[in-house]
């Protein structure tokens, strides 16, 4: 594995010269990951946009969105090797850096800065994940909506209103009326 050009994780991942990653085209709804699969890839989004769901006896539940510049996969598959429980699906056409997971934990291993910036993600994405069960178990469906919208803006210039609807725990009109009382 060649020597890092620059002590930035995220930016060296995004450079298939530093990190053995194939670029793959994914057509709108498309699978990347389908429940019952094994998950050993890290993705990160270049362009379009993906849902990350689970269905339950009643309905497909959002858990959460890929979408320009964000890193995604089903984690618990991805650190166990345990099948999904999760799908991964496009909802428009897409490009990803697929980067294995034997590939990425020994690429970061190479270097103390990046394990700590893959520790710092990992802390980011549980304080992302607590917010949320804290929102859903205790916000209004406006409160929840504004709080959202201030944390990740980009969300709603890439996802269609009806799946941040679903993500929010809401009927796609309740968003439409929420989302005209700005």
């Amino acid at each position: 594995m060649p020597t890092p050009k620059e002590d930035n994780l995220w930016a060296n991942l995004r450079n298939p010269d530093e990190i053995h990653a194939e670029r793959i085209t994914i057509q709108r709804d498309e699978y990347l990951v389908a429940e019952g699969m094994i998950d050993q890839y890290l993705y990160i989004v270049e362009e379009g946009a993906f849902k990350i769901f689970y269905i339950t006896e009643y309905q497909e539940q959002i858990i959460r969105f890929g979408y320009p510049n964000s890193i995604m996969n089903s984690p618990v598959s991805f650190f166990t090797g345990a099948p999904s429980e999760f799908y991964i699906q496009a909802l428009k056409k897409s490009v990803l850096l697929r980067i294995h997971r034997h590939d990425f934990y020994e690429y970061i291993k190479q270097n103390n800065t990046f394990l700590l910036q893959y520790t710092q993600a990992l802390e980011g994405i549980i304080t992302q994940l607590i917010t949320r069960e804290t929102d859903l178990l205790t916000v209004s469906p406006t409160e929840r909506y504004h709080r959202v919208f201030k944390r990740s803006p980009q969300l709603f210039q890439h996802i269609p209103a009806k799946y941040i609807a679903s993500y929010l725990r809401m009927t796609p009109e309740t968003f439409s009326r929420i989302r005209g009382q700005k």
